[in-house]
């Protein structure tokens, strides 16, 4: 088992990454304060993996809320059977709650926990590779809005996080490669030579080799926890973690939640924003290719989908957390390996980038 952390002083918190990690019971119960414990689940994973943590929990009062599957339920009507679950069973601000599942799952649960009496406990065990190596860690939350993607929402930090790579073996194949996006985004944004190791490991990593996904699990995660212990709420460099994400985020939107699965959409935004940033100047045109086609052997999406036309695109890039004042910035990279943070983008070329590319 690897042990990382996320250095918050006093807010600090242990990622666990290893392999039957839900069989050990005091990973779990050493982070759990009270008697109290509210798992939160979704009708895919329950039948899979809830009774594996329920077996632990047999000395705690604990409740759980089974939710539907899917993006398009990463809603308030969602989140509010959360809480109707905690106030009927009378959980007091000490509870913890329990994240089990994929990045809606973590995001609406740890939503929850952050409203629920101003603040209770939260503990992600996450059981997508996506929501292993990004979104169970760094303490954003939230719910979607019919008008933008996670515009809703609060920065809370969980108690922990527990990654058991063994839970990736009842993954979809279509899924697995949705986490692979934000696995490669991690190299494009900070890490040359992980960058390069995927290039020479994807084929491995697409065999789900536990080895290989541990590594690549434990050095996304050791990224994302150095990122967000210097910058937790995302006034500089944590905003490059959204590489892709501002074009990802308007297809999910443009596209209905739930037509592309986030690391698709973000896996075509990747693409968008390498060939603007080729158009501003930054990356070769080797360089492009070379990212597009990691994507394309990691069985991932790379054109814009011909629905959206530019202009609709640019009206839902519009709705970003990035943006200031109405004006539209993106992430872009400087190099393979080397993230810009946040910067303004000419309508000119931003308009070049969504007619051409991929089209």
């Amino acid at each position: 088992m690897k042990t990382l952390t996320v250095a918050l002083d006093e807010r600090s918190y242990p990622i666990y990454i290893g392999a039957d990690l839900l069989s050990q019971a005091d990973l779990l119960t050493r982070h759990i304060q009270s008697k109290q414990v509210i798992i939160v689940t979704n009708e895919t994973v329950a039948p899979l993996y809830l009774q594996n943590v329920l077996a632990h929990l047999s000395a705690y009062h604990v409740e759980s809320v089974i939710l539907p599957d899917g993006e398009q339920f990463k809603t308030f009507d969602s989140v509010n059977l959360i809480f109707d679950k905690l106030l009927a069973s009378k959980f007091s601000r000490n509870s913890t709650l329990i994240a089990l599942g994929g990045g809606v799952i973590g995001d609406m649960g740890g939503f929850a926990a952050a409203c629920y009496q101003r603040g209770i406990a939260f503990i992600q065990i996450p059981t997508t590779l996506l929501a292993q190596v990004d979104s169970s860690v760094g303490g954003k939350t939230g719910v979607n809005h019919l008008l933008g993607k996670n515009m809703i929402g609060a920065f809370y930090q969980p108690q922990a996080v527990i990654i058991d790579v063994d839970v990736l073996d009842t993954l979809d194949d279509r899924q697995f490669a949705a986490g692979l996006a934000e696995v490669i985004k991690y190299g494009l944004i900070r890490d040359l030579e992980f960058f390069v190791w995927l290039e020479e490991n994807i084929d491995v990593l697409l065999a789900r080799d536990k080895t290989a996904l541990t590594y690549a699990i434990e050095q996304s995660c050791r990224m994302k926890a150095e990122v967000v212990a210097e910058d937790e709420h995302e006034g500089g460099i944590r905003a490059t973690l959204n590489l892709g994400h501002t074009f990802g985020h308007a297809i999910e939107t443009g596209m209905g939640y739930g037509t592309y699965l986030h690391g698709e959409a973000v896996a075509i935004g990747t693409c968008l924003a390498a060939d603007l940033s080729q158009r501003k100047g930054f990356l070769n045109a080797a360089d492009v290719v070379r990212i597009i086609h990691l994507f394309e052997r990691a069985n991932l999406p790379i054109k814009s989908p011909t629905e959206l036309t530019a202009e609709r695109f640019i009206d839902l890039m519009a709705v970003d957390k990035k943006n200031v004042d109405g004006a539209i910035r993106v992430i872009l990279l400087e190099a393979i390996g080397k993230a810009t943070l946040p910067m303004l983008v000419d309508n000119l070329s931003l308009m070049q980038t969504l007619q051409h590319y991929g089209r």
